[in-house]
This record gives C-alpha cells, sequence and structure tokens, in this order.
C-alpha cells in the first residue's frame, strides 16, 4: 500500500491560501512564516502533480484544479478536528458543538434551547460541553454549513444548495404588527386589503429567510409591498413599528413580548394565517459526533413537543 504523499497540515495551509489570496496573507492564520507556507504549498502541488493556483499579480487565484480540491479539502480538515473533539472529551463525548441560526432563531428561540439541552445533560450525568453560535441570515449560515465551518444549523428560510440535508423543523407563526398608536389599528373590526397595500412596510434585508417568506406569503393577496426602511435585525424593526414608522410581518417568537406589554398591536385582517418551517440543515457528508447527533435528538423532540407557532 503506497504511503500518502500529502498531509493535513498541506491542506490546512491550501484552504487558507484561497481565502487569503496568498500565501503572505494566509501565513497568519496558521502559524507559519510566509517562506513556510508557499514551501508547504508547492509540496502540496508535486505530491498532487498539478498546480492549483493562477499567479495573477500578486495575488494567488483557485484554477479549476484547486476548486475542485477545496471542498474535499474543508471536508478532510473539518473530520480531523472532529476527531480530535471526540478524543478530547471523556463526558460522553458532547463536546464542543458549532451551532449556526439565522438571525430570528438565533435571538429568540435559540437561548431557550441550549438552556433545555444543558438541563437534559446534567439529568444524564454529561455536564461538560461548550457550544460556539454563529448568528447571521439563512443564506449566510447555509453558505457556513456547506463549508464544514458548522456542525449544524437552524434557518428560516428553505435552503438549496445541493450539499445540504434539510428537513422542516419547528413551525412558526408570522404575525402582522402596528405601534399601538399606530392609524392603522383599527377601533373595531378588520384591517382592509387595501390599507394594509397602501401601508408602508417595514422588511428585513435581502438574503434573510424571513424577508423571502414574508413577500411569497403576502404578496398574492396585495399585489405589491410598499417598503419603509430596511434593517439588518429583527429587534430593530419590532422597535421601528413600536415608534411608529410603519407595519410588518414578523414572527410571534420576535415580538411575543410586545404584544404582551401593548407596545405593538396584532393586526386583525382578512389574511389567511400566515405559517411557515423552519429548517434543521446539515452537510450532507459530514460525519456527526456523538454530540452532534445528541443535540439534534433533542431538536426534534422539542419540535415535536411544542405547540405550532407558539413560543
Amino acid at each position: 500500500m503506497e504511503t500518502p504523499r500529502l498531509t493535513l497540515r498541506q491542506l490546512q495551509i491550501f484552504a487558507a491560501v484561497a481565502d487569503a489570496g496568498s500565501t503572505s496573507a494566509a501565513a497568519g492564520a496558521v502559524a507559519l512564516s510566509q517562506s513556510a507556507a508557499s514551501a508547504a504549498l508547492n509540496d502540496l502541488e508535486r505530491a498532487l502533480g498539478m498546480s492549483l493556483f493562477d499567479r495573477v499579480g500578486k495575488r494567488l487565484v483557485l484554477n479549476d484544479n484547486g476548486r475542485e480540491l477545496l471542498p474535499q479539502a474543508r471536508e478532510l480538515l473539518d473530520r480531523a478536528a472532529a476527531i480530535e473533539r471526540w478524543a478530547r472529551d471523556d463526558q460522553g463525548h458532547v463536546g464542543l458543538l458549532r451551532i449556526g441560526a439565522s438571525t430570528t432563531i438565533g435571538n429568540y428561540v435559540l437561548p431557550t434551547l441550549l438552556a433545555g439541552f444543558q438541563r437534559d445533560l446534567e439529568a444524564s450525568g454529561q455536564p461538560h460541553w461548550t457550544a460556539h453560535v454563529a448568528i447571521a441570515n439563512t443564506l449566510a449560515i447555509a453558505t457556513q454549513v456547506v463549508n464544514f465551518e458548522l456542525d449544524l444549523a437552524l434557518v428560516e428560510g428553505p435552503c438549496e444548495q445541493p450539499e445540504l440535508n434539510v428537513e422542516p423543523w419547528l413551525t412558526d407563526e408570522l404575525v402582522i404588527v402596528a405601534g399601538a398608536r399606530d392609524p392603522i389599528v383599527p377601533v373595531s373590526g378588520i384591517v382592509p386589503t387595501e390599507q394594509l397595500r397602501e401601508a408602508t412596510w417595514l422588511l428585513r434585508e435581502e438574503g434573510s429567510g424571513t424577508r423571502e417568506i414574508i413577500r411569497e406569503a403576502l404578496t398574492p393577496h396585495l399585489l405589491h409591498m410598499k417598503s419603509g426602511i430596511e434593517f439588518g435585525n429583527s429587534e430593530a424593526i419590532k422597535r421601528a413599528a413600536a415608534s411608529g414608522l410603519g407595519i410588518t410581518c414578523l414572527s410571534r417568537w420576535v415580538v411575543d413580548d410586545m404584544l404582551k406589554s401593548g407596545e405593538l398591536v396584532e393586526l386583525p385582517t382578512a389574511l389567511p394565517k400566515l405559517m411557515r418551517s423552519f429548517y434543521l440543515i446539515s452537510h450532507a457528508r459530514k460525519q456527526a459526533t456523538p454530540g452532534v447527533r445528541r443535540l439534534t435528538a433533542y431538536l426534534r423532540g422539542f419540535a415535536q413537543s411544542s405547540t405550532p407557532g407558539r413560543p
């Protein structure tokens, strides 16, 4: 059996150069000098018998070989890191969990989930674990899962990347709300659809799963939505709505506190109830550690025991 001529360290340096665009920029990320990083990259290219980059001025740009190798290299590096995490943990192999969440889930649902997961671990005698949590919009989080940067993620919008396993997870209710003093709030009855159509809508940024779902759900009824200020997170949107800058449609998880305090009012409309799925995603080729499998089982159990659409 022929001895492999390439090493994980070479693949790590290759991935760092692919991200940074030069050996000098990548050297710091892998704790090497620029000359050592260049030598390791040259050794990898010799071992494979092919070049991996095109030299464009001072930059290194992936060629076809490099683009084909990069996801394979990241997969191997991810599996090696998972083995190290598994070996370091002697308390049931829970260890470090790398969790991603889109913004609504990350800010309003995930803290409750992690607290419950920790209580479950304590009850079974496995208290030693930690998590790194990344929160961004659905597209950004899905990309991190594709790149093996996260073990699993919970997102608000469907994902089309072929590398991902995507399963419906939790049912969420979207509600249309306005500030308590907004003129659109009716004294009685419902808000006419024409009035909703002419209202100023506060929306999330492009790439947000919430924004895409809202447009898909409401456009058939409203035909168009007059956009107001766009915000990068739901917390800013609900506070802007409470201040009278417009109306919005957000997860009940997000607005529940302000509905209870009276700062926001749920608008009665003739529109059908707006429901959506949150999704659990993971990489199709990623080998799940025991800790990831345990968390996945907990998440599925949480969804099965929850009232659809309600915090």
